[in-house]
């Protein structure tokens, strides 16, 4: 997958997408939810936080992504289960695991769930693990999949399922070390088998390796749980924004390194050129090649015919023929007048005013 280019959509999706479960009820609410609880994430991210699959009744789109394995972290060797939470709500649901599977049994033996595999929904909320069994012969990562289909009591399918979850697992063939009371780190601990055992967030021999959930991206480093080092050019919880040298221009927003999103109507590193040779007037916006967007009161392609029509009158009554100004006043048009703009100007004859000058003869001197 090309990391510079998919996380412009994705992880702006994913950052506004987990800040909203994250704030949400810790049952979703009322229908049919499934999730994974703050603890058991923490203990193979070391973030501590709700991952929904299904909230309120419906699948959640970054589940039906194809690439979702890819912002996963890897289950570790140490973690031997995942704790799935599901209630049904009032609505009655009915499940059925269709696919239990590893794609690499020589590392994963195919995962097993601690409930029938079918079944009906429990209405309030309960826990059900899946147990990860390595097979003991060899290490490495093994990718599993699950699936699960879940119906109405009528037997109609719930929209977006039957779910089909990719995840990825470590297993790893470790003896004893008899060092290992000086070698685990990041809070690691030697166990009574001689082993480190890890801190929530870690991973690894001797509990070097940090799991970032959702994975960095853009060459970022996960140098510590839920914490992501981003190379210059990039920032972010996962490395998801760009930092911009120079400002873009006209809207624009940085999305990667010195790379602006530019506003329909506006190109360039910065987007500094308008596509509209002839600008557009009137506080008018260039959407396309000599097109403009108008404010109210104005058309034309340049936004050139018109007058402002003001959003919000704030005077204590409309101004009849003008313009209610910040300062509550109207500003009356030509040949208005009033407090309201509501008197039509008269036009004065010039010579009731300046009559020609009477000659000093008319009165005889």
């Amino acid at each position: 997958m090309n990391s510079s280019y998919f996380p412009i959509v994705m992880w702006k999706f994913l950052v506004f997408l987990f800040a909203s479960v994250f704030c949400s009820s810790r049952n979703g609410g009322g229908d049919l939810s499934l999730w994974i609880d703050k603890h058991q994430v923490k203990m193979f991210s070391g973030y501590a936080m709700e991952i929904y699959a299904i909230m309120d009744g419906h699948v959640l789109p970054h589940i039906l992504d194809p690439n979702f394995e890819e912002y996963l972290p890897i289950i570790p060797s140490e973690v031997g289960y995942v704790n799935f939470t599901w209630k049904s709500g009032m609505k009655k649901y009915y499940y059925n695991f269709d696919r239990l599977q590893s794609f690499d049994e020589a590392i994963l033996e195919p995962p097993v769930i601690t409930i029938k595999t079918k079944g009906r929904i429990p209405r309030r909320p309960k826990v059900f693990s899946l147990l990860l069994p390595c097979s003991g012969n060899s290490s490495g990562v093994a990718s599993f999949g699950l699936g699960l289909l879940i119906e109405s009591r009528k037997g109609k399918p719930l929209p977006g399922t039957p779910l089909r979850l990719s995840l990825r697992k470590e297993c790893a063939q470790r003896g004893p070390d008899p060092e290992c009371d000086k070698k685990c780190a990041n809070g690691g601990w030697c166990n009574r088998d001689k082993m480190c055992q890890c801190q929530d967030g870690y991973m690894g021999q001797y509990c070097k390796t940090a799991l970032c959930y959702p994975q960095c991206v853009n060459n970022g480093t996960c140098t510590a749980p839920g914490t992501c080092t981003c190379p210059p050019g990039f920032q972010g919880r996962h490395c998801e924004g760009g930092i911009c040298s120079k400002k873009c221009e006209n809207g624009g927003k940085c999305i990667q390194k010195d790379t602006c999103e530019c506003p329909k109507g506006y190109y360039g590193l910065r987007c500094e050129f308008s596509k509209c040779i002839i600008p557009c007037v009137n506080g008018g916006r260039c959407k396309g090649i000599n097109k403009c967007r108008c404010p109210n009161g104005f058309r034309g392609d340049h936004c050139e015919i018109g007058r402002r029509v003001p959003q919000r009158s704030t005077c204590s009554k409309p101004c009849k023929h003008g313009i209610c100004t910040s300062n509550n006043t109207c500003l009356c048009d030509q040949g208005w007048s009033g407090k309201f703009c509501q008197h039509k100007v008269q036009k004065l004859d010039p010579e009731l005013y300046y009559p020609e000058e009477t000659s000093s003869e008319e009165f005889g001197t």
